[in-house]
């Protein structure tokens, strides 16, 4: 009955919520038992139940009502360990006061940082297929998904992703030999197991059940290196043993590296992780205030979340400053501090002009601003003008004749198919992002 009640809540709360904000606090939850005066809902964490007592409570009380519990309170508890995955048990002992921090097993080449895990991941449009293989993988390492390579710019989470697969295999099998390593780490150790003699590190390697290895496009122009690394891929891949990779870049991105390599690369799957959208980010925001104890107002999470669009790191760096400020002066965040803190890191600086814009767009494409404003349809000048249509609607906010007019055009309607089509590229042309990714870095570095 009870399940029953709570999956058509929930049905509701889905179509009325974020994805984002639904995976977070509303999945994993169930309601465990309710009487005329409150209802108990259980949550997998301290960060849900702060989110559903404080910000949902009128929705869940409302929804509650409608299916026929009528309760004046709704009150979570955190679920018992008897019922939670290996996951939720490491999560509530880690926010535990009276809990010690378990030590590391030797079998882990590199430590992995135990506050990398799925439960507090936020998913979204952009890495929900990554989420989803990562879980797969952690549940069944080496049966599919391998290699898994994983790409995207800087700051978008794909070293919580490879390190929670990580913590995950371990809380599923303890004796598991799963060596995390960077890109740079591994080169060091190459050089110096040539230059002096030092035994054991193809052993060292090859003997993982798991190899995680991040930024691996630093390997890229290092012969000697790739043609180690090349074998110890093949020794793991031939025993079914669980490859997993990370880069800034796909493998046909990446310049100078082997093609046997990136062929072995795309082996399994490649996936693109995207920035975050609105979505996500107003839900990382409040799961990381959840795990301060604070509960952001709806104006600071709306303000930062649009000011800040491409980086999950200065995101969060971001809402560190605003919390380490209000603690220091005791004080409560408001819109007005944040605006203060942030200065200088909006996504629309106050340089910022269409001028900028359409010089920065013809710099990055090698071409003058007399040929992107020109009637010349030539494709190499066709396709830096649809960027920089783009970016004068996305920065700037400009209407449609306002770009036509700035971009030497008479028909407005060819700056909205050029910021149509440069957005339907985005969701899944790198190339596009990547160029997107440049110009901006040009224009607000």
């Amino acid at each position: 009955m009870n399940n029953d009640i709570w999956s058509s809540v929930l049905a509701e709360i889905e179509l009325s919520v974020s994805r984002a904000s639904y995976a977070t606090w509303f999945q994993k939850s169930t309601l465990e038992s309710y009487d005329s005066h409150k209802a108990v809902i259980l949550v997998p964490n301290i960060f849900t139940k702060q989110q559903l007592e404080v910000k949902f409570n009128k929705t869940i009380l409302s929804l509650l009502e409608k299916h026929g519990v009528a309760v004046k309170t709704i009150v979570c508890t955190i679920t018992p360990k008897d019922k939670q995955s290996p996951k939720e048990q490491v999560l509530v002992a880690k926010n535990s006061p009276t809990t010690l921090t378990p030590k590391l097993n030797s079998s882990t080449r590199l430590p992995l940082n135990d506050k990398y895990n799925f439960d507090n991941f936020i998913v979204g449009s952009g890495n929900e297929l990554a989420y989803a293989a990562c879980q797969s993988i952690a549940n069944h390492p080496g049966e599919k998904y391998n290699p898994l390579f994983l790409y995207g710019g800087v700051g978008l989470g794909k070293t919580h992703l490879i390190q929670a697969v990580g913590n995950g295999i371990k809380a599923n099998n303890p004796e598991a030999n799963i060596v995390y390593v960077s890109t740079e780490t591994f080169v060091n150790e190459f050089l110096e197991y040539i230059q002096f003699k030092k035994k054991g590190f193809s052993t060292r390697y090859r003997s993982a059940d798991v190899l995680i290895v991040d930024d691996i496009q630093f390997i890229a122009g290092k012969e000697k290196t790739q043609e180690e690394f090349f074998h110890t891929f093949n020794a793991l891949h031939q025993a079914n043993k669980q490859i997993i990779i990370t880069s800034d870049k796909p493998p046909k991105a990446i310049p100078t590296l082997e093609d046997r390599l990136r062929s072995r690369f795309e082996w399994g799957m490649a996936i693109d992780i995207q920035p975050p959208d609105i979505e996500t980010r107003q839900a990382i925001l409040q799961n990381k205030a959840a795990s301060h104890n604070m509960v952001l107002p709806e104006d600071v999470v709306e303000y930062l979340a649009k000011n800040i669009q491409t980086n999950i790191r200065e995101l969060e760096g971001s809402l560190n400053q605003l919390i380490a400020y209000c603690e220091l002066r005791d004080m409560e965040p408001d819109i007005n501090i944040a605006k203060e803190l942030i200065k200088g890191k909006q996504h629309m600086p106050k340089h910022l002009s269409p001028k900028s814009i359409i010089e920065k767009t013809a710099e990055h494409f090698d071409i003058s601003v007399n040929e992107i404003t020109s009637s010349k349809r030539d494709k190499s000048i066709v396709v830096p003008r649809q960027f920089a249509m783009y970016l004068l609607r996305s920065e700037l906010h400009l209407s449609f004749p306002k770009i036509a007019v700035e971009l030497g055009r008479k028909d407005h309607t060819t700056a909205l198919h050029s910021v149509e089509k440069i957005q339907s590229l985005m969701s899944n042309d790198f190339v596009t992002r990547q160029h997107l990714t440049e110009i901006r870095e040009m224009l607000h570095g």
